[in-house]
């Protein structure tokens, strides 16, 4: 604090040395830069700093929200502390100069065209442009991305300290104590304390018309011609489906989408989040207006839908793509499809209006999902087609999509009704495949699953393979080879076909991370222990998981692992 409030008071007797001896924008672009560079003494200087033994000091935003430390890490604030942060954002300017020089010259000479020679940057809201009507030919947006980041609030941290350093210079910006919460596009419960079990549902529906309002604002300076494209991650198909219901209702079609690999699975931002590693690129026209007589319905659309689900997926899958990012990868097709026939109706009526309801975007993306979960299911079976039960492919799914025994509650659900399945009164309850946790769900291990008829060394037969899977890992783990192998024998499971692909499947889709030749999951390590004793003809994944160093833990997305010391995600 001493620190900060010396170089905050320091900060101003530069400004008035740079006035006398620099023209004034210049001097007022110098004092900006060098107050940035005081935000970033202080979120690498605080109580909510860590030391990270490969990478020393980390800044309290290396995740997006304001995480507990068990102890903080002391920067040299006497000597090192200013220089190193100047040079930060020096190097930081020297970058953004660099990206804002003219990129196209080849295609401004190639087409005759008087390149721009002027970038223009303004500060406002998306809700309202003063920008005239059709005269932008190319917008690209990169929206709040649901309820994943909370900006307003985070911004209080650098609030505070640029009101006191640039206050003076900007004082239309900081006529407020704080940010400004209201008017911010996220979906923020807290913003609806107090109003019962409804804040989550306020919150959206308050995301969701804020999210039209500017995406209208956009449909309006857009030329006839033009293109918008949205960025936008997230895991969470409320997410998608309120995006997109706000897109489609402010006039737009989504004409392709790309998925672009832009999220650094080491990143810490990304960990215990809903943010995936790809960004999907959404490329939306204006859509022209129907000649249509009779509207187009839900139930005419599905197979079309089906198959673009399918044959996207299958396209993508080959390119590498895996896990959640394959689901994402559909959306936008299907969004596609949807959005060119809009609106479309539902055989649902409206008890209000006596009118048929139109579409949620969400009812096709789950479609989506569930070609999504065939694909995936033959690819874990090593391209064969082979049929478990509802139980069993969950479990399977889970893994597959999440790669982690910990992910979001909602997602769990999603992908049990994807697959007919009661997520709450029968894989949590009575299977007890998973408990739940907060709003995550933990998938449980063979031994947390003991139970007379369920994971049971004397079980004669069991209703789903999962179960006979889990008994035989559970005998493996605990008494050894001998046993396990008396029991497949006993059981019948030693040469049965189905009993071997579920294997095949689990070993395919629970991570084979190691640290230092040893497997993280007790599950993988179980696995690959049975299929070396008894199923050598099970074949082990072509590409394992990358080691980790001793002393970390799964986290909870592929990429991520737990430090045990500070029992926080840490990246590797």
């Amino acid at each position: 604090m001493l620190a900060a409030g010396i170089i905050s008071e320091g900060l101003r007797t530069v400004h008035q040395l740079l006035r006398n001896n620099l023209p004034e924008l210049r001097a007022t672009a110098l004092h900006t830069y060098l107050s940035i560079a005081l935000d970033k003494c202080v979120i690498y200087n605080s109580i909510q700093s860590r030391f990270n033994p490969d990478r020393g000091i980390r800044s309290i935003f290396d995740r997006h929200n304001y995480a507990f430390t068990w102890s903080y890490a002391e920067f040299d604030a006497s000597s090192n502390l200013l220089p190193w942060s100047i040079n930060q954002v020096e190097d930081a300017y020297k970058e953004i100069a660099r990206y804002t020089q003219p990129a196209q010259k080849s295609f401004y000479a190639l087409n005759n065209i008087e390149p721009v020679e002027n970038l223009v940057i303004s500060r406002g809201s998306a809700s309202s442009l003063d920008i005239p009507s059709e005269s932008i030919s190319n917008i690209t947006v990169d929206p709040p991305y649901y309820d994943n980041v909370q900006y307003s609030e985070l911004s209080d941290f650098f609030y505070v300290w640029l009101k006191r350093s640039v206050g003076h210079v900007y004082s239309d910006f900081f006529r407020d104590e704080l940010t400004n919460k209201d008017d911010e596009a996220v979906a923020n419960p807290a913003r609806f304390d107090g109003m019962g079990k409804k804040k989550k549902e306020l919150s959206e529906q308050d995301y969701e018309r804020k999210m039209l309002v500017a995406f209208r604002e956009m449909q309006r300076v857009l030329h006839p011609d033009g293109c918008l494209t949205v960025m936008f991650t997230h895991k969470k198909v409320e997410a998608w489906d309120t995006l997109a219901t706000a897109l489609i209702n402010a006039g737009f079609t989504i004409q392709a989408s790309w998925p672009v690999h832009t999220e650094s699975e080491p990143s810490l931002h990304q960990a215990k989040k809903n943010a995936a590693s790809s960004t999907i690129l959404l490329a939306c026209r204006k859509r022209e207006k129907s000649d249509r007589a009779e509207p187009v319905w839900w139930d005419d659309l599905q197979n079309l839908v089906r198959q673009t689900a399918r044959q996207k997926a299958e396209q993508f899958a080959a390119q590498g793509m895996r896990g959640v990012d394959l689901y994402l990868s559909t959306f936008g097709p299907t969004l596609s499809i949807i959005s060119e026939h809009w609106p479309v109706l539902t055989s649902q009526v409206d008890p209000q209006t006596g009118q048929p309801r139109p579409l949620r975007p969400e009812t096709a993306l789950d479609l989506a999902r569930e070609e999504v979960i065939r694909l995936r299911k033959q690819g874990l079976l090593l391209g064969r087609d082979i049929q478990f039960d509802p139980v069993t492919d969950w479990y399977l799914m889970a893994w597959d999509a999440f790669s982690a025994e910990q992910f979001p509650y909602d997602e769990a659900r999603k992908l049990a009704i994807a697959l007919d399945v009661d997520l709450d009164r029968y894989l949590m309850g009575i299977k007890r495949l998973a408990v739940k946790k907060g709003q995550y769900i933990v998938l449980q291990q063979p031994a947390e699953r003991r139970k007379k008829g369920m994971v049971d060394e004397e079980a004669p037969s069991f209703e789903h393979w999962i179960d006979a899977a889990h008994t035989a890992m559970l005998i493996y783990a605990e008494d050894g080879a001998g046993p396990c192998e008396a029991f497949l024998r006993e059981s019948g499971l030693r040469n049965d076909g189905t009993f071997k692909a579920c294997l095949q499947a689990l070993i395919n889709a629970i991570p084979r991370t190691r640290v230092k030749g040893k497997f993280v999951c007790l599950e993988a390590e179980v696995l690959e222990n049975m299929r070396l004793a008894f199923f050598d003809d099970l074949q082990a994944p072509v590409k394992e998981q990358p080691q980790l160093p001793e002393g970390v833990q799964l986290g909870l997305w592929e990429g991520e692992v737990e430090d045990d010391e500070e029992n926080n995600v840490e990246a590797y």
